[in-house]
């Protein structure tokens, strides 16, 4: 039964007793606590994106998983905050690394109804992909079995990992169990929640996985209804590049915080809903920083671009120290002046010498952000598959390892 309905129940019950009316004052304070209640009542969720800082999740190409869970995680958050009498709480808003039980206890701290973890996936297997919403439990699924092991393998990225859990072994899931015992009175609700999630993936044509379950850390010690989502796949390399999109990032957290709105509706409101502003139409309200940010990056490749191209370059990656990524866009044995007729057009290329080999990349930057618009626009002049390469030293490393350098 909703608030509403509850204070009308009340209001019903007045006649009887204005009769007796040495319970009338009694009668009002009661009665006016409980309508100051209802209109204030929030319905509380957190947020957890999952990984940060040094621990990167899984990272495919120049898809980063911790990156892409902290995006979702803000968009969802953005539209929930602009719904009446929903109140959002965070375990990480920015790039830093939070054990998974202190996940868990933010939301118990903060009362939360709801706590809902966003991960991507990935595996060995290039041709996975889809959508999964897990809740806490036990199965012997084998692939469901591995989400649960490189999840819960973050606990040895924590210092003191071995005595904080104490009893529990990563590399099998199935001993959390034997920690504590699982809250089984928010099975029920976690299916619910987890149901409409996946319900909603659908609506936007993304393939579904189902529903499973399995001992995740992170939601065995959050005491209310709790989900795990993994959005998809960014070891396939397509949907690895749908969930590094903008477009795509507000597609699934549209689906998740219209899943999180529905849920709310039925099982906190009992029924009673406003209508609420659609979660697209807040989405698409940039802030002024976040565009400035865009357009900042968009005039650095510009300049770049309208300086005087090098006719030649010898190795320029051994002649500057640092950090830096460039787009790899062709190699072969054959040496090419480097002129933009050269490149289909494209500025800025650099060219280096291995073995009989001669490299051809476009672009450089210090920040790996960036590398995204020189990709794409490597791309979209018709080097398919070029790919990001970066340098530490004017010696190349790997894209992992110059992140966690950073």
């Amino acid at each position: 039964m909703g608030y509403k309905s509850s204070v009308l129940n009340k209001i019903n019950f007045i006649p009887t007793i204005l009769s007796n009316n040495r319970y009338f004052s009694m009668f009002l304070l009661l009665f006016f606590i409980q309508l100051g209640y209802s209109q204030s009542a929030k319905f509380k969720v957190t947020l957890d994106a999952g990984h940060g800082d040094h621990d990167y999740g899984a990272i495919y190409g120049n898809c980063t998983e911790k990156n892409i869970n902290l995006a979702i995680v803000l968009k969802v958050g953005k539209i929930l905050e602009k719904q009446p009498n929903i109140a959002v709480t965070y375990t990480r808003k920015t790039d830093v690394f939070i054990d998974l039980v202190e996940r868990a206890n933010i939301a118990n701290r903060a009362d939360a109804n709801l706590f809902v973890s966003i991960h991507c996936n990935a595996s060995k297997n290039p041709a996975a992909f889809g959508s999964e919403t897990f809740i806490m439990g036990l199965t012997k699924t084998a692939s469901s079995m591995e989400v649960a092991k490189r999840e819960n393998s973050v606990i040895t990225l924590e210092k003191d990992y071995k005595k904080k859990y104490e009893g529990f072994d990563p590399s099998r899931p199935e001993s959390i169990i034997g920690t504590t015992l699982v809250q089984e009175e928010y099975v029920e609700n976690s299916i619910m929640l987890a149901g409409k999630i996946q319900e909603k993936f659908k609506s936007i044509e993304r393939k579904s996985r189902g529903i499973g379950q399995e001992p995740f850390m992170v939601l065995h010690k959050a005491y209310m209804p709790r989900v795990l989502i993994e959005t998809g796949f960014i070891s396939n390399e397509t949907e690895g590049a749908y969930l590094n999109s903008d477009e795509g990032q507000d597609e699934m957290a549209e689906a998740i915080a219209t899943a999180i709105i529905e849920y709310k509706k039925e099982y906190f409101d009992g029924g009673d809903y406003e209508e609420l502003e659609r979660p697209s139409r807040i989405l698409k309200e940039e802030t002024k920083k976040e565009q400035a940010k865009k357009d900042s990056i968009k005039k650095e490749i510009v300049k770049k671009e309208s300086q005087p191209n090098k006719i030649e370059s010898k190795n320029t990656a051994e002649l500057k120290l640092g950090i830096f990524y460039k787009v790899q866009i062709s190699a072969g044995d054959k040496k090419m002046e480097l002129s933009p007729s050269n490149f289909k057009g494209l500025k800025d290329i650099s060219m280096e010498k291995d073995g009989k080999y001669y490299k051809y990349y476009y672009g450089e930057t210090s920040e790996y952000e960036n590398t995204k618009e020189l990709l794409k626009k490597a791309k979209e002049k018709g080097y398919k598959s070029a790919f990001v390469v970066a340098f530490k030293d004017g010696k190349v490393i790997s894209v992992n390892e110059a992140l966690k350098q950073k």
